[in-house]
């Protein structure tokens, strides 16, 4: 994109989507959004083709855009894409690791245990958690697939950490993750990683059926 205004536009739009600050199914209208961002329509209109090109934003039958409903099938898609590619580089992660790698995700898993009564901050640590697992296995094929999934999922990733259940399970998940890597167990810490993400995909699709979100 090539203004500030449109970048601008674009990372606050989609900060809006992804925080569900714009709820799915919500229509976006052009003047008024222009009005609130303090942009012009021709920015914003860029960037708005940019989140419809990720699929973040979709455009209605008779005009205008909408931020898309939840799809059950495609969180699970989505979901099963993740556990593949988490469970491809947890298990080369504990191939590769060295005792500073070691020492610092048990440091993330100590923060992500301090922090694991807040959502929005439980989910943070453990999304570093998964980003330095990424680091330490070093596959660039693996990091790029995973962050193009990554940030289709990421308005779904608020709906597994509500629950202080979930939370603490996927804390217990992180902790076994990690000691799978630092005994060197490629093939534990891959179905341990896989494992959580199933998990955190029958959580989603779980609170987004009870509150009548998701279509089939």
């Amino acid at each position: 994109m090539r203004g500030s205004g449109s970048q601008f536009a674009y990372d606050e739009v989609r900060r809006q989507i992804v925080t569900l600050e714009l709820r799915p199914g919500a229509r976006l209208f052009e003047e008024a959004l222009a009005a609130s961002l303090g942009v012009s329509r021709t920015p914003l209109r860029e960037a708005l083709r940019q989140l419809e090109s990720e699929r973040l934003l979709e455009r209605l039958p008779a005009g205008g855009l909408s931020v898309p409903v939840l799809d059950a099938r495609e969180i699970s898609e989505l979901y099963d894409c993740r556990a593949a590619l988490e469970g491809l580089m947890a298990g080369e992660a504990a191939r590769v690791a060295t005792t500073p790698d070691i020492d610092d995700l048990q440091r993330l898993v100590a923060r992500n245990e301090a922090l694991v009564h807040l959502p929005e901050d439980a989910m943070l640590s453990g999304k570093a958690i998964h980003s330095a697992i990424s680091r330490i296995a070093d596959n660039a094929w693996s990091l790029r697939l995973h962050e193009q999934v990554a940030g289709q999922m990421e308005r779904y990733r608020r709906y597994t950490n509500q629950s202080a259940d979930r939370r603490d399970r996927a804390l217990e998940e992180h902790r076994g993750i990690v000691a799978a890597i630092a005994t060197a167990d490629p093939s534990r810490a891959a179905l341990l990683a896989h494992e959580h993400v199933t998990a955190a995909r029958d959580e989603v699709l779980r609170v987004i059926d009870s509150v009548g979100l998701s279509v089939s």
